[in-house]
């Protein structure tokens, strides 16, 4: 046994993994540069994919068959959200419609990048990345915030929402969702802008809220994690109360005025007032931002 008298494994404690990353390049014996995914904080955008690398609108008709089971009271939903989802799934299209916003969500973005990094001179700017008291989310990608790389003669010019995000531009455009989870919390000067921009994309029917049966991406994956729950019951296989509720698991609270809702009931408050909570972080965010029950 070697000689090392330092003992420290505290219970529990676990380093982030980054999963595969594809290096680049080294610069020095210690310094290797890899390729990471950046997961942008506090919004969502549609699906291109999903699940895995699934095309949506392959699911319509299994968003249709939950439609039918909603309105049957065949799926574990309180009938307030069931009410909330039905005219959204009874399209007929509902995966086709995510599929084509998220193909123009992407498009948005591409154009937002090819317009605000563009310098004067014709050359590209770098992006400035801004990440999260918890970097990395379980795919092992940077949760962070992003933007152009201005110098300090152009920031002395600037106003406050010439600096904006590409993550604000995106809900500014009605491309993106409003997402912000507890704690991965913007400060409060850029939570108010958030809250007021996504509040102005959604009331003008900008990008996606053009349409009536938007389901924001978050609602999208939960809506289909829920077909599969409710396939699994009736087909007769026994659940636990995790997995036939766990389709919805975030809490939500309201922005505007501290009210925290269970997570069947997050339809309650305006998607642009949302902010969302994991079970595990709900006794800490009560006591530290004076949350109450909502009615």
């Amino acid at each position: 046994m070697a000689k090392v008298k330092l003992f420290w494994d505290p219970r529990g404690f676990e380093l982030d993994s980054l999963k595969r990353k594809r290096l680049l390049r080294i610069t020095d014996g210690d310094t290797p540069y890899i390729s990471i995914s950046i997961r942008m904080l506090s919004i969502d955008t549609p699906e291109v994919h999903y699940p895995g690398r699934q095309n949506p609108s392959k699911h319509d008709a299994r968003f249709q068959e939950l439609a039918d089971w909603l309105q049957a009271g065949k799926a574990p939903v309180e009938p307030d959200l069931a009410a909330y989802l039905h005219p959204k799934l009874a399209t007929g299209a509902t995966g086709t419609l995510q599929r084509e916003q998220g193909v123009k969500a992407t498009v948005e973005f591409q154009r937002l990048l090819d317009t605000r990094l563009a310098r004067p001179s014709g050359r590209k700017r770098s992006l400035f990345v801004r990440t999260a008291d918890e970097p990395f989310d379980g795919y092992g990608r940077l949760l962070a915030y992003i933007a152009p790389s201005y110098s300090r003669e152009e920031l002395s010019t600037m106003s406050y929402r010439d600096r904006a995000t590409f993550n604000l531009l995106m809900v500014e455009s009605g491309w993106a969702a409003s997402f912000p989870i507890y704690p991965s919390l913007p400060k409060y000067r850029d939570l108010v802008l958030l809250q007021e921009t996504a509040r102005d994309a959604f009331e003008n029917g900008r990008g996606a809220w053009a349409d009536l049966n938007t389901l924001a991406g978050y609602e999208f994956r939960m809506c289909y994690r829920l077909w599969e729950v409710t396939d699994k019951l009736l087909k007769g296989k026994k659940l636990g109360s995790r997995e036939r509720y766990g389709w919805v698991e975030r809490y939500c609270f309201d922005v505007t005025t501290l009210e925290i809702h269970e997570p069947q009931r997050y339809h309650r408050v305006k998607p642009y007032n949302r902010v969302f909570i994991w079970p595990r972080d709900v006794t800490e965010a009560v006591g530290r931002l004076n949350l109450m029950p909502g009615g």
